[in-house]
């Protein structure tokens, strides 16, 4: 721009000193039109710029990683001057790179766009127009402006994939032994009148026989022991031999074998927690529902400076009435090892899902082979893309 007016304007003093020294009128008629063009495109760009409205609307608020986005852009101006196409300067995020949309239809006062893009990681974030251009048809002026809205937010979820259920005990997974504990006729903690479905094997006959009415056994529901799940929302690790680029990948990873774990578990009707600190603290419980856990992962920025071994340790004042422990996380050093192994010999059953691309790493190997000779079980999840 600086140089085309440069240009435009050494011309019009070229042409304007040749008509005021040699007096030839078509001289003086060609310096007035740039004149004239210059006046033209530097108030078309003040009358538009003043009237430009920028708008977004995404096809759907919460989409599944891997899906198709659609963005609708609508671009309208008020100007009676024509102007250039306006250029669009698309918010770089996780899922969408830093780009130019260019309207193609000259002057028109209302165009509208679609921006596809794919939600390749999983988060919460607001794609859409970082700022646009505006400039005159002749390119002598442009001006730059923030639309005035952000734009919609956009969550991209998590999708959960098959585990094996957890264990709780040998051959035990928590329901069959509240069903034992309900069933004990020995240990009643109250009686009640009869209801009509209550089964007869619950009918206390000799105190119904004193009482003269049926009397039936009503027994405590025993408490399922529950599943912890402990997601490493620290920065991730990244191998060696790997980029920041590969950082999303990673997350994705965590993100989905913790939303699986947790699936499992309640198609399962077992009791699960997962505490997730960071800037969103917050301890979900299984009641709670899955669509809460996938927004809440959603949204987690793995940017929690608390060491993970801290976090390990402050977790196992609290695993007596816990019956299996999942540790999902993409470092795996000597001091969390440790506090593994000592988690499983608190009593419950210990899974570690370790998210890596290097699952041959040997000093990694070793300590998988002392956890698991400890009775851990060692399992190995590989992020989907980014591979070298």
């Amino acid at each position: 721009m600086r140089n085309t007016n440069l240009i435009m304007g050494i011309c019009f003093g070229f042409f304007m000193l040749c008509a005021l020294s040699m007096g030839n009128r078509m001289y003086l008629l060609i310096a007035v039109l740039i004149l004239l063009a210059w006046a033209f495109a530097y108030a078309s760009v003040r009358m538009a710029e003043k009237s430009v409205k920028v708008e977004t609307e995404l096809s759907s608020q919460k989409v599944n990683r891997g899906e198709v986005v659609s963005m609708e852009i609508g671009v309208s101006h008020k100007s009676l001057l024509p102007i250039a196409p306006v250029a669009l300067h698309m918010r770089a995020t996780s899922n969408t790179p830093a780009g130019t949309i260019h309207l193609t239809q000259l002057g028109k006062r209302k165009q509208r766009v679609t921006h596809k893009f794919a939600a390749d990681h999983v988060g919460a974030m607001f794609p859409g127009v970082e700022n646009y251009t505006v400039a005159d048809v002749f390119g002598f002026f442009k001006r730059k402006h923030v639309p005035d809205a952000e734009g919609h937010e956009l969550m991209v979820l998590p999708v959960p994939f098959e585990v094996e259920p957890l264990t709780f005990a040998a051959g035990d997974m928590g329901v069959e032994t509240m069903k034992r504990a309900m069933e004990d006729p020995f240990s009643p903690s109250d009686f009640r009148n009869y209801q009509q479905g209550d089964p007869l094997k619950r009918i206390h006959w000799k105190m119904s026989a004193r009482k003269r009415e049926i009397i039936v056994r009503q027994f405590e529901e025993p408490a399922l022991p529950d599943a912890l799940v402990m997601l490493d929302t620290s920065p991730p690790h990244i191998s060696r031999g790997y980029s920041e680029e590969h950082k999303p990948f990673l997350q994705d990873a965590l993100l989905e074998t913790a939303a699986s774990v947790v699936a499992c578990q309640i198609r399962q009707d077992n009791s699960v927690r997962l505490p997730l600190v960071g800037d969103r603290p917050m301890e979900y419980s299984s009641h709670m529902g899955l669509p809460v856990l996938l927004d809440e992962l959603a949204r987690c920025t793995f940017n929690e400076t608390e060491r993970f071994e801290r976090v390990l340790m402050m977790q196992m004042q609290d695993l007596r009435k816990t019956g299996a422990v999942v540790i999902i996380t993409t470092r795996l050093t000597a001091p969390v090892a440790d506090l593994i192994v000592r988690m499983k010999r608190l009593g419950p059953n210990v899974r570690l899902y370790f998210v890596t691309y290097k699952a041959e790493d040997p000093e990694r190997a070793a300590l998988a082979v002392r956890m698991q000779q400890a009775g851990v079980e060692v399992n190995y999840v590989t992020p989907q893309g980014g591979l070298n």
